[in-house]
């Protein structure tokens, strides 16, 4: 286990490289405006870079001024922010670019909870270790962040079939507070969700699912958690077999997609650390287009 000051220190490090790049505007008004239910002021206009969504755009502003031009806003209150990450020995295999997946699940929780801060949110966490819930309750700071991430680094190993469902059904049994809540989990754990369970927490909260890749079980050095070696070479180079993998795999994401955007759940999926920044402002683009009601 790594030390807890580590990945903050990292996330916090590329978050910043990305936040340099021209066409970010994730600290600038992109997170703060995403979620519906909220209260948003005009704050002032800025010249458009490529990324910028058009809707954003103030049209009239634009033809005074010759150049396009966007709107930016900022939220008059503050969200509670709830990590919910699955657990449990499917989470300490590979992404499909060779990645241990808990390192991205790691560092994605991280990097939610540090946007969250950086906007005075509160942030907490939930999660099923071996069927028990572990709760960090709503807090704001770096060591509240550290906390988080050093718990499930400790924790996110444990356990052989832990229900993500359950911490959610815990989430619907005993908060009635709204909440934006952030499920990392992966292909299998989106699989096991009920579509009951995602009505029922989108009625009150703002969801949104963040899936962190799988390797499949044909290729090169394919290693087989539950058996706890690595897959022959004779299985693991069978044509037959990667074919039927891959109709499979197919299916799982297809019935999953289906089941998020039936209720307007938005998503995305990671595979390695460089597109982790990335792939959390695109999926709260998509989130903050996707529920304007």
């Amino acid at each position: 286990m790594k030390p807890r000051s580590e990945y903050i220190t990292q996330i916090k490090a590329n978050v910043s490289i990305y936040a340099t790049k021209k066409t970010s505007n994730v600290l600038d008004g992109t997170y703060p405006s995403v979620f519906h239910g909220r209260s948003l002021n005009f704050e002032d206009l800025r010249e458009y870079v490529p990324g910028d969504n058009i809707r954003d755009i103030d049209w009239k502003s634009s033809g005074r001024a010759g150049t396009i031009l966007v709107k930016r806003y900022i939220a008059d209150k503050k969200h509670s922010i709830m990590l919910v990450l699955d657990t449990g020995d499917k989470m300490t295999g590979d992404t499909a670019a060779f990645v241990p997946k808990r390192e991205i699940a790691l560092r994605t929780a991280g990097t939610i909870g540090y946007l969250a801060y950086k906007n005075g949110d509160t942030v907490g966490s939930l999660y099923n270790r071996d069927g028990l819930i572990k709760l960090n309750p709503f807090k704001t700071g770096i060591p509240n962040l550290e906390r988080i991430i050093a718990e499930y680094d400790r924790d996110i190993g444990i356990g052989k079939k832990n229900k993500i469902e359950n911490a959610l059904d815990f989430i619907i049994n005993n908060f009635k507070k709204r909440m934006i809540i952030f499920v990392v989990t992966d292909m299998e754990g989106v699989a096991s969700i009920s579509e009951p369970c995602i009505k029922r927490l989108m009625t009150r909260h703002d969801l949104l699912f963040v899936n962190i890749s799988d390797l499949g079980l044909t290729g090169n050095k394919v290693y087989d958690i539950d058996g706890r070696s690595y897959v022959p070479n004779f299985i693991s180079s069978n044509k037959k077999l990667l074919k039927y993998e891959q109709e499979k795999r197919e299916g799982i994401l297809a019935s999953n997609a289906r089941k998020l955007l039936k209720y307007g759940v938005s998503s995305v999926t990671i595979e390695k650390e460089d597109e982790i920044v990335t792939k959390i402002i695109e999926l709260l683009e998509s989130h903050r287009y996707a529920n304007i009601r």
